[in-house]
Parts: C-alpha cells; sequence; structure tokens
C-alpha cells in the first residue's frame, strides 16, 4: 500500500513535469507555426501539445510507452486526416504525406499557405508532436541537457526556415525557453535567485547574437544542403498549347510529370478551361454563361459522378484541372476562385503537392442513342453571345429549324467582314449534308478531320495570317490539336450545334497497380464540347492520333476517337469532303469557294505549254512513276525472303518485322526492341483495331513449345494477313499509297 507522502510526492513531480515543460513546448509549438500565412493551425497545435505531454504522467514505462503510441496515432489522424478504421491507409498515407511534405519544404517558400500544402502543415504538426514529446520525456527524466538539445533544435530549426525577420524575438524566446528548462531542473534552492539576473544576461546575448550574419542570413544550420533526394523537375507551363494560337508548337523533349490523379480506369480527358468565344480569327475564354448550367437531371446525381483525387506535380497554372465535364470540387480551405460551374481556379497560381477531389459527369452512351436526340436547345444555348456566335455580334441559326441554310446565308451576307470564313460554312456543309441529326454532323466532322478528309497532325504547319482556321481546312491539311479543335468547333456552329473548344490534357498513362493516370506536359491538348439534349455537354477529339505527341484517347464509345467506336455500326455516311482548294476568290457566303491569303505559301503553277514542256513532263511523270513501282517492289521482294525459311521461329519473326515495317511506313515509330505485345499496343491504341488473335499466334510460334511452333506459325501469318486487311480498310487511300512508297522501312527514316 502507498503512503499518502509517497503519493503526494509523486503528484508534485507530476505537476512539477508540466510546469517546466509546458512553457519551452509552447516555444516550440510557436516556431513551427509561426511558418504559415495565414496561421489556422494553432489550435490542433496546442492539442498535439498536451498529446505529446500526457503520456509522460504515467509512472511506468510500459504504461508510458502504449500512451505514446495512441497518442502517435492520435497526431497522425489530425495531422493527415486518414481515417482510423483502416489502419494500413493510415500507415501508408502518414509515410507518403510526411515524405510528400518535407520534400516541399526545398521547393516552396515560408511562411507557406497551409491551405495550399496541406501536407506541408502536416509536417509541422508531426514536428510539433515529435519535439515536445522528447522535451517532456527528457524533463520527465530530470535531464536538463537532453531538455535543454530538444528546445535548441525543436525551436531553432523552424527558425532557421523563417528568415532574419523576427529573429531577435524568436531568439529571445528560444534562451528563455533554456532558462526555464534548466532553473526547473536545477535541484539548488539558489536557482530562483539567479533566474532574473541570468534571463537579462541571456537576453543581452541574443541581441548580439542575432546581429551576426549567420542568424540574420538564416544560415545556422543550412538544412537546405542537406542533399536527401533529388530535385525534381521545374514546374513548367502547357499554355503554349492552350491559347488559341497557330504559329506552330515545340514541346520540350524531356517529358514533365505534371498531375497525378487516382480515378477509375476509363479514359478521360481532364479539363482546364473552356474557348467559347470566336473572334479576332482565334478562340478564347469569355465570362461564365448561362449555357455552363445546362447539365441534365442527372448530371445532379451524386451516384453518375466520377471521383478523381488530383495531386498538382509540376505545373505553372491557375486552373483546377479535372475530368470532362465536371460537376463539383472540394479543395480544403485553398482560396480558389469558382467563376462558372464546371471551372475553378487558383489565383495565387498551382504549386507542386497540392491536392484536391473533383467529380466529373462522364456519361457514355451509345451512337444510336445519341441519334435519337433532338435538335431542341434551350435559350441559353442559341440566343446572340452564347454558343452559335460565329463571331462577335453573328449568330448562326440552330440545327432543324426551317430554312436554316437560307437564313445562316441571309445572317453572314449582312456580315462582309467574315466573308473569308465561306470556305468553311461551305465545307461544314459539305461534309455534313447526309446527316440527319446533331449526332451524325458532329461524329461527321470528327471522322473527317481524324481519317476521311486527309489531314496530318504536324506542329509547324503553315500559317495563313488572314484566317489561319480557313487556311486549314481548305489549303493545307496540316495542324496541331488548336487547329482541329478550333476548325470543328466553329463548323459546327456553323451548322446550327452549340460547341466550344476545351483544353486540358488528354488522358495520360494509366497505372492499374496505384490506380493512377500520370500526366506529363506532352499530354496538353485541345479538343471540342458538343451539346445534346439529355446529355450535356459532350467531348469530341478530331485530332488524329498518328504523329501527336500525347497518346491519351477518350473512353466513351460515341467518338470516333475511341478505340471503341465503329463508324459502320452507326450508319452514318461520311463523304470525303471539299477538295483542296490551291487558289483564291471572293464571293457571297453559300456560293463559290474563297481561300484566305497566306503567308509563306506558293501561287499556284500555271499550266503548262504544249509541245517540248508537255514531253518533259510526261518523260519526268513515267520516271517518278518508275521510281515509286520500284520502291514497291522492292519492299515486296524484301518481305518475301524474310518468309524463305521452314524455321517457325525464323516465320514469327519474319511476322513482327513485317507488321513493324507497315507500323514505321504510317510514321507510328516503334522502338527496334519492341517486342510483339508493344507492337500490338501501338496498333490497338493508334489505329484502334485488335491485334490480340496475331499477337497470341505468333508469340507462341517464336518462343513456345517446339512442337506446336510449325502450326502457330501458320496461324500468325494469316492472322497477319487478316489484320492488315482490317489496318488498310480504316486508312484512307492518301495514308495508303503513302505508306506503300515510304522508305522509312528500308533504313531511310529521319
Amino acid at each position: 500500500m502507498t503512503s499518502p507522502s509517497r503519493s503526494g510526492h509523486r503528484r508534485r513531480a507530476l505537476r512539477r513535469t508540466v510546469l517546466i515543460a509546458l512553457p519551452p513546448a509552447a516555444v516550440v509549438s510557436a516556431a513551427w507555426v509561426a511558418l504559415e500565412s495565414p496561421r489556422g493551425g494553432s489550435t490542433r497545435a496546442v492539442v498535439v501539445v498536451l498529446l505529446a505531454i500526457a503520456p509522460v504522467l504515467a509512472r511506468r514505462l510500459a504504461v508510458r510507452g502504449a500512451l505514446f503510441a495512441v497518442a502517435a496515432v492520435l497526431v497522425a489522424r489530425i495531422a493527415f486526416g486518414a481515417s482510423l478504421v483502416h489502419p494500413a491507409r493510415l500507415a501508408v498515407r502518414t509515410a507518403t504525406g510526411f515524405r510528400d511534405g518535407f520534400l516541399a519544404f526545398y521547393d516552396n517558400k515560408v511562411p507557406f499557405d497551409p491551405r495550399l500544402h496541406t501536407d506541408m502543415r502536416s509536417v509541422v504538426l508531426v514536428a510539433v508532436f515529435a519535439f515536445t514529446a522528447a522535451l517532456a520525456l527528457a524533463v520527465a527524466s530530470r535531464r536538463p541537457i537532453a531538455a535543454v538539445l530538444a528546445v535548441l533544435l525543436g525551436a531553432g530549426w523552424p527558425a532557421t526556415l523563417a528568415g532574419p525577420a523576427g529573429g531577435l524575438a524568436r531568439g529571445v524566446a528560444i534562451l528563455l525557453a533554456v532558462l526555464v528548462v534548466l532553473a526547473g531542473l536545477t535541484t539548488t534552492r539558489r536557482a530562483p535567485l539567479v533566474a532574473a539576473p541570468v534571463a537579462a544576461a541571456l537576453a543581452l546575448a541574443a541581441l548580439l547574437v542575432s546581429s551576426s550574419s549567420a542568424i540574420a542570413k538564416g544560415e545556422l544550420v543550412g538544412w537546405q544542403s542537406w542533399d536527401f533526394y533529388n530535385a525534381p523537375a521545374a514546374p513548367v507551363s502547357v499554355s503554349y498549347a492552350w491559347d488559341a494560337q497557330y504559329e506552330g508548337l515545340r514541346f520540350p523533349s524531356k517529358r514533365t510529370t505534371v498531375l497525378e490523379i487516382k480515378a477509375p480506369p476509363t479514359a478521360l480527358y481532364w479539363r482546364a478551361a473552356l474557348l467559347d468565344v470566336f473572334g479576332a480569327d482565334r478562340w478564347s475564354e469569355g465570362p461564365a454563361l448561362d449555357a455552363d448550367l445546362l447539365e441534365p437531371a442527372a448530371a445532379r446525381d451524386r451516384k453518375n459522378w466520377i471521383r478523381q483525387d488530383v495531386t498538382v506535380g509540376a505545373l505553372i497554372d491557375t486552373h483546377l484541372v479535372a475530368g470532362d465535364t465536371p460537376v463539383s470540387f472540394a479543395a480544403g480551405d485553398a482560396p480558389v476562385v469558382r467563376p462558372s460551374p464546371g471551372t475553378m481556379y487558383l489565383p495565387a497560381g498551382l504549386t507542386r503537392g497540392l491536392r484536391y477531389t473533383a467529380w466529373s459527369y462522364a456519361p457514355q452512351p451509345k451512337p444510336a442513342a445519341l441519334q435519337r436526340s433532338p435538335a431542341v436547345y434551350p435559350r441559353a444555348l442559341t440566343r446572340p453571345g452564347a454558343t452559335l456566335d460565329v463571331w462577335p455580334g453573328v449568330t448562326a441559326p440552330a440545327y432543324g429549324v426551317p430554312d436554316r441554310v437560307r437564313r445562316l446565308t441571309a445572317v453572314l451576307d449582312a456580315h462582309p467582314e467574315i466573308v473569308r470564313y465561306a470556305p468553311l460554312e461551305k465545307a461544314a456543309l459539305t461534309v455534313a449534308k447526309r446527316a440527319r441529326s446533331p449526332y451524325a454532323a458532329a461524329v461527321s466532322l470528327e471522322a473527317w478531320f481524324r481519317t476521311r478528309g486527309g489531314f496530318t497532325y504536324t506542329s509547324h504547319p503553315a500559317v495563313f495570317s488572314e484566317a489561319p482556321l480557313v487556311g486549314f481546312v481548305v489549303q493545307t491539311r496540316e495542324g496541331y490539336c488548336q487547329y482541329f479543335a478550333g476548325a470543328m468547333a466553329l463548323m459546327l456552329r456553323y451548322l446550327g450545334v452549340p460547341a466550344r473548344v476545351a483544353v486540358g490534357f488528354s488522358s495520360g498513362t494509366y497505372d492499374a497497380k496505384r490506380g493512377v493516370w500520370t500526366v506529363t506536359d506532352h499530354e496538353a491538348h485541345a479538343w471540342v464540347e458538343a451539346w445534346f439534349r439529355g446529355y450535356g455537354w459532350l467531348p469530341f477529339d478530331p485530332t488524329p492520333s498518328a504523329g501527336r505527341p500525347e497518346r491519351g484517347r477518350l473512353g466513351a464509345p460515341y467518338s470516333a476517337a475511341s478505340p471503341r467506336f465503329d463508324l459502320r455500326l452507326t450508319g452514318i455516311d461520311v463523304p470525303v469532303g471539299p477538295p483542296l482548294q490551291p487558289s483564291q476568290s471572293s464571293h457571297r457566303h453559300g456560293e463559290g469557294d474563297a481561300t484566305p491569303g497566306s503567308r509563306g505559301t506558293r501561287p499556284a503553277p500555271a499550266a503548262a505549254a504544249s509541245g517540248g514542256h508537255g514531253s518533259l513532263l510526261g518523260l519526268l511523270a513515267l520516271a517518278l512513276a518508275a521510281a515509286l513501282v520500284g520502291i514497291a517492289a522492292t519492299k515486296l521482294a524484301v518481305r518475301r525472303m524474310r518468309y524463305i525459311s521452314r524455321d517457325p521461329r525464323r516465320v514469327a519473326a519474319a511476322c513482327r518485322q513485317e507488321l513493324a515495317d507497315f507500323l514505321l511506313d504510317q510514321h507510328i515509330d516503334a522502338a527496334r526492341s519492341a517486342t510483339l505485345h508493344e507492337l500490338g499496343a501501338l496498333v490497338r491504341d493508334e489505329l484502334a483495331v485488335d491485334p490480340d488473335r496475331f499477337v497470341a499466334a505468333a508469340t507462341a510460334a517464336r518462343f513456345g513449345p517446339p512442337a506446336g511452333a510449325r502450326p502457330a506459325a501458320r496461324v500468325a501469318r494469316r492472322e497477319l494477313r487478316a489484320l492488315m486487311r482490317v489496318v488498310r480498310a480504316r486508312l484512307t487511300f492518301r495514308e495508303r499509297a503513302r505508306g506503300l512508297v515510304s522508305l522509312r522501312s528500308l533504313g531511310f527514316a529521319p
């Protein structure tokens, strides 16, 4: 039985421990919280300090250790927000959050905004807990030197991060905290008598020391020079790929990760902003429109939402990015601005490590369902200044209205300032002349741009100063995503279908194990959104896959950009469209063709004279034809020679090389060491054809048991021929001809 005197002594000892530990703990906590601006974590810091001190009140070491473990779990919950119900998730979240927050101190200046850098704020709370716990243990063990070291390191480290401003006040506070520890843990009765003069001496010393260059420059610890990791890539801007500019693109040679998005595997495009105003020959971001609110009832049901947990990487921008079409954001306490539904931005700019959650409504209607969507549009879409304007103050009549073409011609004839866009209007009417619904018109244009119209992706097209999009459609048919998206959206408006340009990123690369999409700066992209009754705004991607730097794609089955799309099953007949126009003429809308003036283009050649000139041209044409035939014959001979072998392994290798050569001739580059599975993935991604049967047969012939290799080789050749037939059917005549005479597979690739 414990005597009353011993029990009273223990209570006095515990009270003394708390009284000695609290003042320096407050100094340590204040030093770390001072790194935040605005300061909103003081209440949680107080709770963390109390959790760090409470375990030392236990007398037995085992109980004290258990209490520290419980306190550490509670602090992890407070700091990182993970659930206590799932310990494994809590541990992972704590470890990754602490790592990211600690490294974020290398990349961001202090004081930092805790509303943006939640992991940095979490590290601050962990540091407060760790140093306060060490201080409390040292005080409870009556070890003054250890307690002083805990105070100096716990409060001195954040003081060096904060810089010289307020250094004197911090120095005095730290030295007074040290004095409290020394005075409280000194057993002599004379300690209180000397406390006052010692405090004055320490304050004077702090004043003198704070004037030294090391303290004034924040170099006492120099922690930034500690190389815990390789610095991440510098933040990059992708505004060059989002602004509607047509002077050419130059992507950096090195890919930089700008976003990591935890989301389902369904491929989405990640939208950052909307360009819904066309004027001055380019698309631009306009003010919020009532049309932005026009989403179907299903979009308001949270069961239909797709959640994305976004982590910002090395991205310089202000827009919060989310899957198309965003309906809600949760950015914690970040000072974000939401000018319209589906759009949110951070005026101060995104910073590395910023985390937020977005929810999107991304319906996946089948083509047949969209075919039935009626051309009935709310006034918010069709009124002047909304989503049918083809120029400021010029509104096209909506799809399906009586005498729409005649009314459109009258409207455009009243505005001679845009007569140069007549060829674009005519091209839209020609391509969609067989369309019987707004969806048929949209997918006809999309398929025309992607495959049927002879368009080519290039980052450096010829620039037409007067009307870049008109020159792109009727003369060069070469451009990049801003050209394709801008032209299709404007042509849809000429057809009376509400449309706009969206900018952001294509889907990126999906890691199935982590459930995370990795998005780089090379995925910066522009595409089209069109409005359909019952579904709202739906994305379409008119940019061809071949040649463009990003590898993302749409997953929706209604879009020609999706691998699940089959134009033949829609019943929609997409014509080849109008031919290229090499010359310029002037006319009214709806009459002949007109093309804008251009910069750096050559005039059409004059008709050749008869006689000797005609004979020379005929001879040159004959020589050119012979050369092309010779190239095709050489490629055929090389291909046939590879199959002159009875070894099934060599036959399988020949099949693989034939497929690789075909892709190379179509300007789809693959590594020389690419495996059959990697080549198959390129066929699936770039040409939207399933190669699995060929890949399986060729793999069995090349790597399978010898007994089954020979029949597998025969199957591989048969499947390759079938695969080639399907692929060639997907290509335009121009693409097939170009591949036939390409020298790339003969080793002349650039």
